[in-house]
C-alpha cells in the first residue's frame, strides 16, 4: 500500500510544479489474502460471504510529496474490522445496489442500509475503513508544519459517529490475489 500511495503521489506531483500532493490506496486483507475491488456482482457476493461474521484488516497507505522539492513521507494505517453475520438476502440486495463494485472488499462501512460492520469491535481508525484515515493524515501534515484549522478528531467523533482512535501498526504480510 505504501508503494502504491507513493506512486500515485509521484504521478500527480509530475503534473503540478508547486504544492503538497497526497496519494492514498486502501486494501482489505482476509486471512493474508488481498481482496481488491470486485470485478462483478458474483465476485462481490463471494467476498461478502467470505467476510461475513469474521475479522479482517483494512490497510491504507498514505504518501505526501512536495512537488517543488520532491521531498516526501509516507505511512501505512492498519485497522481490524469485525463484520456482522448478515444474511444472503442482505448481500443480494446490497450487491444489486451496485455500491460494492467500486470498493475494496466489496463493502462500505458507512453504507446506511447494509451496515456490515460491528462498530463496537472495530480496532483502529474508522476513517481508515472509509478510505482516508484523517487523524493520521493530520499527523503527517503537522510533521510538515501544516496545522489544520479544524479539530479533525472532533469531526471523526461528530460526523462519523465513532471515537477517534489513533492506531498505527506494522503492515501485515499479505499475498496478492489475482483479480
Amino acid at each position: 500500500m505504501r508503494r502504491l500511495a507513493q506512486a500515485k503521489a509521484r504521478l500527480a506531483a509530475q503534473r503540478y510544479s508547486d504544492g503538497l500532493i497526497l496519494g492514498a490506496d486502501t486494501i482489505v486483507v482476509l486471512d493474508g489474502v488481498v481482496l481488491g475491488k470486485p470485478r462483478d456482482e458474483e465476485e462481490a457476493t463471494r467476498m461478502l460471504k467470505a467476510l461475513r461474521g469474521r475479522k479482517h484488516q483494512v490497510c491504507t497507505g498514505l504518501a505526501l510529496i512536495e512537488s517543488a522539492t520532491g521531498r516526501g513521507g509516507s505511512r501505512v494505517v492498519f485497522t481490524t474490522v469485525t463484520m456482522r453475520d448478515y444474511g444472503d438476502e442482505e448481500i443480494a440486495r446490497y450487491v444489486a445496489s451496485g455500491d460494492p463494485l467500486d470498493k475494496a472488499g466489496a463493502y462500505a462501512i458507512q453504507h446506511p442500509g447494509f451496515r456490515p460492520v460491528v462498530l463496537e469491535r472495530l480496532q483502529g481508525c474508522y476513517a481508515n475503513v472509509v478510505g482516508l484515515p484523517l487523524c493520521h493524515l493530520v499527523e503527517m501534515l503537522e510533521a510538515w508544519g501544516i496545522r489544520p484549522t479544524t479539530d479533525v478528531g472532533s469531526i471523526c467523533r461528530t460526523h462519523l459517529g465513532v471515537p477517534c482512535r489513533l492506531v498505527e501498526t506494522a503492515f501485515p504480510q499479505v499475498e496478492s490475489k489475482a483479480r
